[in-house]
Parts: structure tokens; C-alpha cells; sequence
């Protein structure tokens, strides 16, 4: 029986393992490691690791890598930013160029327009 599961019956003071005591079947119990510390399970207890290190740690992680070299990094930022402007000018000369298109149309049919000039 281990020491971490073992109960003392309160009653008839009998040392047992189950939820009610198989001597009296009373359910008042106290642990016994109450009592008796109780040593640790373990062979070897966890090492626990160095602040510094777990800090240094979760900053890596939470930093993205800044090895870049700065010159790279503005040269890719430039280089969206021009396909990001080409691409608004394109949309804007696209939505002018069909406006104006529906703008010049004239209410007849082209042959009746040569006709009457």
C-alpha cells in the first residue's frame, strides 16, 4: 500500500486503502500522510531551468528573425509598395476608361449618325 493513498479510519483506527473501511464500513477517514511526510516519488527530482535561459528563449521565439540585412528589407517594402501603386492606378484607369466610354455614346446607331451628317 503506499503511503500517498493510505487511510486511517477514524473510527475503529484501522489502515486502509478504499473509500470506506473494509473493518466497520465507515466512511470517516483521515490520510495518513497528514501525518507522515510523504518522500518524493521521483529518483531524480526535475531540473528547472535558468530564468535567463527560459527568458532568452521565449524571446527568440517571439521575435522574428532581424538577420535581414536593412538594405533588403526596404528593397522588398519598395518593391510592394510600386506593385501596390501600379495596381490602384491600373484599377482607376480602368474604371475611367469604361465611364467614359459609356459617356460618349450617343442615343442613335452609328449608321443612323452618318446618315443625317
Amino acid at each position: 500500500m503506499q503511503l500517498h493513498t493510505a487511510r486511517l479510519c477514524l473510527d475503529c483506527q484501522e489502515i486502509h486503502d478504499g473509500k470506506i473501511c473494509p473493518i466497520c464500513g465507515s466512511e470517516s477517514f483521515a490520510y495518513i500522510s497528514r501525518w507522515i511526510p510523504a518522500p518524493e516519488r521521483r529518483v531524480a527530482a526535475r531540473p528547472t531551468p535558468e530564468p535567463e535561459t527560459q527568458a532568452d528563449l521565449y524571446r527568440q521565439l517571439l521575435s522574428p528573425d532581424r538577420t535581414q540585412p536593412a538594405a533588403s528589407r526596404w528593397l522588398k517594402r519598395g518593391v510592394f509598395g510600386l506593385a501596390a501603386v501600379s495596381a490602384a492606378a491600373w484599377a482607376l484607369k480602368w474604371k475611367s476608361g469604361s465611364e467614359e466610354a459609356g459617356s460618349h455614346r450617343s442615343p442613335k446607331a452609328p449608321e443612323e449618325a452618318s446618315k443625317t451628317s
